[in-house]
């Protein structure tokens, strides 16, 4: 071989591995598509730039579908409610909670039907009340029913995802629902609400989203777990800033909607059900110090209502707290 076709050979070889290296990682993120602040990081590419990943967002309909994603090593971080999440840790998927998206307010709310009766959770008896099954509405539904002594026997409790839900609303076919956003804004034009998750919460009931992650992967990321989770906090504290200039035709309110496909108009209150904790209050006992306890008083709920079959002797191996004091350090 002539020295030429070396030289030529060699600077080929070398330009593929330079190339090669310059490719991102590509990690699989769920998510619900709620209408919150880091919409707007996320449609500006804000965690693709902190973490040099090359991220596919994929947009999930109920915990359970991300359940099944993450025992299978597909996604690797996702949002999950508070009821999927402990259902998944209960059952042995091997991930952790890293922190709180959202604390659930009137977000997610019974909502019943004008002309059914229901002006309260007693009148439920004999009704048809859709919920995505295994959420964290299924789970305040469920403890609506116990704190309110309404056998779950006498209700008809019908299983749907959210897009379903508002489809079978307009169609006279249930009574009531127990739904978050958008579903909720579009059913509760011909009807009322009843409660939110607010109010199940102060009955001993609370539900949350949190950013979960698998342990392994966690391990092996901390550096770009903590600047993912760096993003999401700045993202919340601008919004935390001055939560009136986020209105229907503000920029950060537009670009929401498109990323999620929530009507503008809709969007400020529907954030205003939610509760964002910033990310260094969340190191405290109130919320990740004391989340294992919280985990486990859901979990024995769960069992006790048939969800779940065995409730765990701890959950503080699945709450890690390492990432949210690297992303809070100074």
């Amino acid at each position: 071989m002539s020295k030429t076709m070396r030289g030529l050979l060699a600077g080929t070889v070398a330009l593929v591995l330079s190339a090669g290296s310059a490719f991102a990682e590509k990690i699989v993120i769920g998510h619900f598509g709620n209408p919150t602040p880091m919409q707007v990081a996320r449609a500006e590419g804000l965690f693709e730039k902190a973490t040099g990943w090359e991220i596919e967002w994929r947009k999930f309909a109920s915990g359970a579908e991300i359940i099944a994603a993450m025992a299978s090593g597909d996604v690797k971080v996702s949002e999950l409610g508070s009821s999927p999440m402990t259902i998944a840790m209960s059952q042995g998927v091997d991930i952790q909670m890293y922190m709180l998206a959202i604390v659930i307010g009137q977000a997610e709310s019974l909502i019943a039907r004008d002309g059914s009766g229901i002006t309260s959770v007693a009148d439920l008896k004999g009704k048809r009340v859709a919920v995505p099954i295994g959420s964290t509405a299924h789970f305040s539904l469920m403890g609506a029913l116990q704190h309110e002594k309404v056998p779950v026997s006498e209700v008809t409790i019908m299983g749907m995802p959210p897009d379903q839900i508002a489809a079978a609303w307009e169609q006279g076919a249930i009574d009531a629902a127990f739904i978050w956003e958008p579903a909720q804004s579009r059913i509760i034009k011909t009807g009322k609400r009843i409660l939110g998750a607010d109010t199940t919460a102060s009955w001993g009931f609370p539900t949350f989203d949190g950013w979960v992650v698998d342990k392994e992967f966690a391990a092996k990321n901390l550096k770009q777990m903590a600047a993912f989770a760096k993003v999401a906090d700045e993202a919340n504290a601008a919004y935390l800033a001055n939560p009136a200039a986020w209105t229907a035709t503000s920029p950060q309110v537009l670009t929401i909607a498109k990323m999620t496909g929530a009507s503008p108009e809709e969007i400020p209150d529907s954030m205003k059900g939610y509760t964002f904790v910033p990310l260094a209050e969340q190191l405290s006992d109130k919320w990740l110090g004391s989340a294992p306890a919280t985990l486990k008083s859901t979990a024995e709920f769960l069992k006790s209502a048939g969800r779940i079959e065995k409730v765990a002797e701890s959950y503080a191996p699945f709450v890690n707290t390492a990432i949210a004091k690297a992303a809070t350090a100074k």
